[in-house]
């Protein structure tokens, strides 16, 4: 039996969700994404079909992006913070996040622009 998680971090997205889920996924160990949830119909700022929210886990943390709009946007104030073995795992993920979009930040950390790292800036 799957033990359901009684605390997951929900991220807000402006219509990537599924896209930052599909990032993390493919570059951090024990991440998958595991559900996609569409509109069953239209509504006031979608139509039927959208991506809605997406459940997600990114290294073992149980995460649901939520495409909210545009009315919130991701800052430093939330981070995942990855423990890695030595300096080529740290370089892989940073490279993955800063070769696709993202950017150097202060103190060695790096960060994307809200959404997931590839995604163009606007």
């Amino acid at each position: 039996m799957t033990k359901i998680a009684k605390n997951t971090v929900c991220l807000w997205y402006d219509g990537s969700a599924e896209e930052a889920a599909r990032f993390y996924a493919s570059t951090f160990p024990d991440s998958s994404v595991d559900a996609v949830h569409h509109a069953p119909g239209d509504y006031p700022s979608g139509q039927e079909g959208d991506v809605l929210t997406v459940s997600f886990t990114v290294m073992g943390i149980p995460c649901l992006g939520l495409n909210g709009g545009p009315a919130f946007k991701h800052s430093e104030a939330f981070s995942f913070q990855v423990a890695t073995a030595d300096q080529a795992e740290t370089d892989r993920y940073w490279n993955a996040i800063v070769g696709n979009g993202g950017e150097e930040s202060a103190c060695g950390w790096c960060r994307t622009d809200g959404e997931y790292p590839g995604k163009s800036r606007r």
